[in-house]
């Protein structure tokens, strides 16, 4: 009786605990479902720990499955079907969107993800009607405003990616400010992009690749894939590349977003509409990544 008594109160400290402190911390209603969840995230921690003390070992032990996401990218889709299923304007669903970007931004870095990448705004997206892209951009800037003080309290490194050219200088000044004042923070960094393609982004890399061998900085035969992820807009970051990319809404494609960067990325599609995709949500998709074999072109 004693003994039974020892290994329900074991089980309570190692499992119950932890997995009431986790889901008090990210609002996760605290269900089975969840709890087994959350058993398999710290399992995947505790093998990273492991890997990381481990002196010597195979290539296929060190990309060995359960790692978690040190760089996640997310399209965020799906925010006007939102608002039309409840009878909303886009604008209402545009701004239940804003709200969901910050809180699953905090998630991530909650359960360790070092660089979150979210899509916010493409090029084509100028294409839309202009009250809507005005709505927009005035999302951006009260987000820049009423979130700054997250930043610093957090230190979370902000950076914004695209072409700033068309952005309204008002925004522009913003992003410069919290660019300037988190950029000394480290472990976790928030990466916006705003006006990005992915192809405008490879082409200016090869255009700055040209002009430095055109002026004999470079020589041609010293390109290589390296000076290209260094010449990226992304090379802003310690994990450029993203482990794991998570686009919302159904869609199954990744619409001119990461394209150089996403050559291994592991892509994971959600029917569930971007204000809905919530904690439990990202869990899922963590488990799934958690569940696929990394290869990177190797046999395993």
């Amino acid at each position: 009786m004693l003994s039974l008594l020892s290994v329900v109160l074991t089980f309570l400290a190692l499992i119950l605990i932890p997995s009431l402190f986790i889901s008090r911390r990210l609002r996760i209603p605290l269900s089975l479902r969840n709890i087994l969840r959350f058993i398999k995230v710290a399992a995947s921690q505790h093998d990273d720990e492991e890997e990381r003390n481990e002196k010597s070992g195979t290539v296929g032990e060190k990309e060995k499955r359960g790692r978690l996401p040190k760089h996640v990218a997310i399209i965020l889709d799906g925010n006007r079907r939102w608002a039309q299923k409840r009878g909303l304007g886009t604008f209402e669903g545009h701004k239940a969107g804003a709200r969901r970007l910050m809180e699953n931004a905090k998630d991530c870095f909650a359960m360790g993800t070092n660089t979150v990448s979210l899509f916010a705004f493409s090029t084509e997206n100028w294409a839309r009607p202009e009250d809507e892209v005005n709505g927009l951009m005035s999302l951006f800037e009260e987000c820049f405003g009423s979130e700054i003080h997250f930043f610093h309290r957090d230190k979370i490194k902000i950076s914004v990616i695209g072409n700033r050219t068309k952005i309204p200088e008002s925004l522009q000044v913003l992003i410069k400010e919290a660019e300037e004042t988190t950029k000394s923070y480290e472990g976790k960094h928030l990466i916006l992009a705003i006006d990005y393609s992915g192809k405008f982004d490879i082409l200016q890399a090869c255009k700055s690749l040209a002009e430095k061998a055109k002026t004999g900085l470079i020589q041609v035969d010293d390109i290589d894939e390296n000076m290209m992820d260094k010449e990226l807009m992304t090379k802003c970051s310690e994990f450029p590349n993203p482990d794991l990319l998570i686009r919302t809404s159904g869609e199954q494609r990744i619409s001119n977003f990461f394209l150089w960067q996403s050559a291994y990325t592991e892509l994971y599609y959600t029917n569930v509409l971007w204000p809905d995709f919530g904690e439990a949500e990202y869990l899922d998709a963590l488990t799934w990544y958690q569940q696929r074999q990394r290869r990177f072109g190797r046999r395993v």
